[in-house]
């Protein structure tokens, strides 16, 4: 074999195919490019999702004739003054931008410095430079590049349709503009605008920060967030996180950046993943607009060619900054739940409102009376609070037809009744607040094994007749193995011959659960756990199986002692809003949002 020096056109191309994936990658460059100019607007302009014509002008400070003339030229750059690779202070510094765009397009840039009285055009053809010439410009820089990768048919063989191009380039915009709330940005595609973001207004920072991500996430974004503000060891770490009933079924809406950098880092993203480990489902992925600032020499932004990765000196201390500043907010939440939780019941109403009228006869309940009330749930069994109450039968609930009854001044108000054997319906001094008795008890459930196991132990209640599960002999034999860290959990469990354990002690916290179910379960936890894990390192796992088969189910009835029982517990309890799956616990609906489903306002 021959080795020869490729010639250097076919150099940039190569570097283009590294930096320039898709239209959405030139847009990156550009604004990346206009927002270290200082830039104030940025208007971005795209047809045919960016395969015929991409524009990005900006106020920046602009480039003299000279500098016109090198920044087309490979490595080329004004980022790195020192040339000190650690010492990045700006989001492009490789100088492979634009000598890479014009390797593969029709590329033509025209500038004009601040102060200066003459504006510059140069032109780059399939990576064949034009010589300078005059242009008209106000002041800044506009970039345009047409017929992207016609220098490389190949390559347009795998761009998606405009619609998917258009959406990747849109999230560019969006991820630069929360990094930025000062700057002003605007993208159109086809004479149509697809992104209008003026400078966000405020004196203080963090306002105008709140203001913009409100316009790109929606007006529910402010109203369900923790403001997150944190400190350790050189490492700040600011923004915004979703309440866990606030969640998506991806990670699409967890926006990280470092020192003004968006970045998809899997040491974040699994640091974020961790803190909400306690609260949501595995398929379920919190809201969170995260900025860690840092000294440049705590990170290497370049170890890939489109900047989207990063590499701490102090990973450890990243990620525990990050778990640590999540599960303080999250414990200062209490019991708050998503509002949107209560926007949706209040649509479904809405959208399936019960008839009136003549027409109520004919959806008259089986067995109800014209004219009669529904009635509430007899109450029969008692709601556990703890260890030690006992399970008792209670009278019904008597009932008060003229007499008011007062509102005591709680967060979640005065139960007034059970629906369905399931549901808690109590009064506030503005409204209703409606709760899953058996998600909300399975999160106190949760709470109380969690102190328990950190101050003294769990306590264990032993079996008068110890129960044989039957299982599978893998599943078996995964229980016996790990069977000392369950005793420290309080479950009890020994072999019983091949494919089947023993339970002789049981959390004492659960009460009467149902013990096979439970054991199968924990089997199934264990076959997807790491092995090297320990049990207390998936506490929450192990935790939330045991509270979900300790918890008041639904079908118990409650009287209305037990239910107010259950609704002090929560508001003094963190995380109450949310059940183990990230499920809300109770929606609240106000009084005026009612009024409005019966056209009284």
């Amino acid at each position: 074999m021959i080795i020869r020096l490729l010639p250097e056109t076919t150099q940039n191309r190569i570097a283009a195919g590294e930096v320039v994936e898709r239209p959405a990658s030139a847009v990156k460059e550009l604004v990346e490019n206009a927002i270290d100019a200082g830039a104030k607007h940025i208007d971005v302009v795209m047809n045919a999702g960016g395969r015929d014509y991409i524009g990005v002008t900006d106020d920046g400070q602009g480039m003299q004739r000279e500098d016109l003339e090198l920044c087309v030229e490979r490595h080329a750059t004004s980022k790195l003054p020192d040339d000190d690779l650690l010492a990045v202070q700006f989001l492009g510094f490789r100088g492979e931008a634009l000598p890479s765009i014009g390797a593969v397009s029709r590329l033509t840039i025209t500038s004009r410095a601040a102060g200066a009285a003459e504006t510059w055009r140069v032109s780059v053809d399939a990576g064949k430079r034009l010589p300078l010439e005059p242009a008209a410009l106000d002041r800044g820089t506009k970039v345009e590049i047409r017929d992207l990768f016609y220098a490389t048919p190949a390559r347009l063989k795998f761009m998606k349709s405009d619609r998917t191009e258009l959406n990747h380039a849109t999230e560019i915009i969006r991820r630069l503009a929360m990094a930025h709330p000062e700057i002003g940005f605007t993208l159109t595609h086809d004479d149509r605008v697809a992104v209008r973001l003026p400078p966000s207004p405020g004196d203080l920072f963090e306002a105008r920060r709140l203001a913009r991500l409100s316009a790109i996430l929606g007006a529910d974004f402010a109203a369900n967030t923790m403001q997150i503000d944190a400190h350790r060891r050189g490492f700040n770490l600011t923004g915004y996180a979703g309440v866990p009933t606030y969640n998506r079924g991806n990670a699409q809406q967890q926006y990280l950046f470092v020192n003004g950098r968006a970045v998809r880092d899997k040491l974040l993203h699994g640091a974020v993943r961790g803190a909400f480990s306690d609260f949501l489902a595995r398929d379920r992925h919190p809201i969170v607009a995260l900025f860690l600032e840092c000294e440049n020499d705590d990170v290497d932004v370049n170890v890939h060619p489109a900047k989207a990765e990063v590499r701490f000196k102090d990973p450890g201390v990243v990620r525990g900054l990050i778990v640590g500043a999540l599960r303080h907010a999250l414990a200062d939440a209490g019991h708050q739940a998503s509002t949107t939780t209560s926007q949706a019941a209040l649509g479904a109403i809405q959208r399936e409102a019960p008839p009136t009228g003549a027409f109520a006869e004919f959806h008259r309940p089986l067995g109800q009376a014209p004219g009669q009330a529904p009635g509430m749930a007899e109450p029969t069994l008692a709601y556990d609070a703890g260890p030690s109450a006992q399970v008792e039968t209670a009278p019904p609930m008597p009932v008060q037809e003229s007499e008011p009854q007062p509102v005591p001044d709680y967060p979640l108000g005065a139960a007034r009744g059970q629906l369905h054997e399931t549901y808690i319906i109590a009064q506030t001094g503005d409204g209703i607040v409606i709760i899953d008795q058996h998600a909300a008890h399975e999160r106190l459930v949760y709470e109380r094994m969690k102190n328990a196991l950190s101050e003294k132990g769990v306590s264990r209640q032993m079996l008068l007749l110890p129960e044989v599960v039957e299982l599978d002999p893998i599943d078996a034999q995964r229980l016996t193995e790990r069977a000392a860290e369950l005793g420290e959990l309080g479950l009890v469990l020994e072999p019983f011959g091949d494919g089947a354990v023993v339970v002789q002690e049981t959390p004492a916290l659960l009460g009467e659960c149902d013990i096979k179910a439970l054991v199968r379960d924990l089997a199934d936890d264990l076959a997807e756990f790491d092995e090297t894990l320990s049990l207390k390192e998936r506490l929450e796992d192990v935790c939330s199986t045991m509270a979900c088969h300790g918890s008041v189910r639904a079908g118990r009835r409650l009287n209305v002692t037990e239910m107010n029982a259950l609704m002090r517990e929560m508001e003094v309890t963190p995380h109450s809003g949310q059940c183990n799956h990230g499920r809300p616990t109770y929606v609240e609906l106000k009084l005026k949002d009612i009024e409005r489903l019966f056209g009284r306002r």
